[in-house]
């Protein structure tokens, strides 16, 4: 009696550490994600399609009619219109919006794929960190040109800019997190501890970028 006993824990062991080591198999080398940044992308990635779908159909308002006047243009400084006629808003021969339409329904999907339990190889995370920093970069250097070249704010754009910004940075701490993008140790603890700090002081930034570049109008509305 006590053999066989003996006999069957020692097959269920065996089987256990089977299958413990198919489910290792099946997931060695993917790596899943929270739900709060499941969301974040769920979240970011709407408002960037809501952003680019809005300027999109204003783009093309304005090209069948070039007296057409959006929504967003509620002055000088605050004219979409000004922003969609520059040769900025085409980068590559087409309107920048509908790369936005591209691109931030992948995000969405993602993040959507990650809320169901999806896991992802390491490749497929350093893509989307490679991609959110082109998107973060690209918005960065229209809101230069809105700045300094353009002289004009589209709030949709401010709208992606900001989406796209956060979208970037939680995913790179995703990805320090889970060792995906290797860093030292004392770093992704400063990272993970204060994960706040720099998108906080990218806003900053930009918030106070665009108060002294039209310093004389703000002050005026005073």
């Amino acid at each position: 009696m006590t053999s066989s006993t003996t006999t069957s824990a020692h097959q269920l062991t065996a089987r256990d550490g089977e299958e413990g080591r198919e489910r290792g198999i099946a997931s060695e080398g993917t790596t899943g994600a929270s739900r709060a940044f499941a969301w974040l992308l769920i979240v970011t990635g709407a408002l960037g399609i809501l952003a680019s779908f809005v300027i999109t159909i204003d783009k093309f308002q304005l090209l069948t009619d070039p007296r057409f006047s959006p929504s967003c243009n509620l002055s000088p400084v605050l004219s979409c219109s000004n922003v969609m006629r520059s040769h900025q808003a085409s980068v590559f021969g087409f309107p920048n919006p509908l790369l936005g339409l591209l691109t931030y329904p992948v995000v969405l999907a993602v993040g959507c794929a990650l809320l169901a339990g999806a896991r992802f190889r390491r490749w497929f995370w350093l893509g989307l960190n490679a991609g959110t920093l082109f998107g973060a970069g690209f918005c960065m250097w229209l809101m230069s040109q809105a700045l300094y070249e353009i002289g004009a704010l589209c709030l949709w754009c401010c709208l992606a800019w900001a989406a796209t910004i956060a979208m970037f940075w939680y995913t790179t701490v995703h990805n320090l997190r889970h060792g995906i993008i290797r860093a030292p140790r004392v770093v992704v603890a400063g990272v993970l501890e204060f994960h706040w700090a720099l998108p906080v002081t990218w806003y900053l930034c930009i918030v106070m970028l665009i108060a002294t570049r039209w310093w004389d109008y703000w002050q005026s509305l005073l």
